[in-house]
């Protein structure tokens, strides 16, 4: 039997709820579950050993509001032994300084919990100054501009996908 992948994901305006649709079809929905931030809470994920996350960066550099909510939670969930891979949508012209804050202010809580970051991502064809994402020359995960760049997501998916099923070991 094949390892479950639980997706949780907060949105705002639809994108980052589309996008995880789109990974969750590209891995196969047998494989994915897909769980909206504000359905959870933090015993569902107790039930993968794969996760993957998703949120937006919200105002300037801001979690989304689903994730601000759930924040606190995240400490009262053991993370060790889970791999987690990161994907976020952002705007690298209209917010060149905070370019992916949620997903790295995401990733540094739970990475602090136990978790394993998976699905790091290449900087190359983004144009941004600083970003709370960026570690070791690359981001924590899939980052996703759907204002500037939505003509790039669906491959940037299928090449993302790929990548993890290769580390998380599908």
């Amino acid at each position: 039997m094949s390892k479950k992948i639980g997706l949780f994901y907060g949105t705002q305006t639809g994108n980052t709820e589309s996008d995880a649709e789109k990974i969750r079809d590209e891995f196969g929905d047998e494989v994915v579950t897909l769980h909206p931030l504000y359905e959870a809470d933090a015993t569902t994920f107790d039930e993968y050993e794969l996760l993957i996350i998703g949120s937006p960066t919200w105002d300037i550099g801001q979690l989304q509001s689903d994730w601000e909510s759930f924040f606190p939670d995240l400490d009262e969930i053991d993370f060790s032994g889970k791999r987690v891979a990161y994907f976020g949508d952002g705007d690298q012209y209209g917010y060149a300084d905070n370019f992916q804050d949620a997903m790295g202010i995401l990733e540094e809580k739970i990475s602090q919990r136990g978790g394993k970051t998976v699905g790091y991502w290449p900087t190359e064809g983004y144009d941004f100054e600083n970003s709370r994402a960026l570690k070791n020359g690359k981001l924590v995960g899939l980052a996703l501009d759907e204002g500037s760049q939505s003509d790039l997501t669906d491959e940037q998916i299928k090449t993302w996908v790929t990548q993890l099923k290769t580390e998380f070991g599908l």
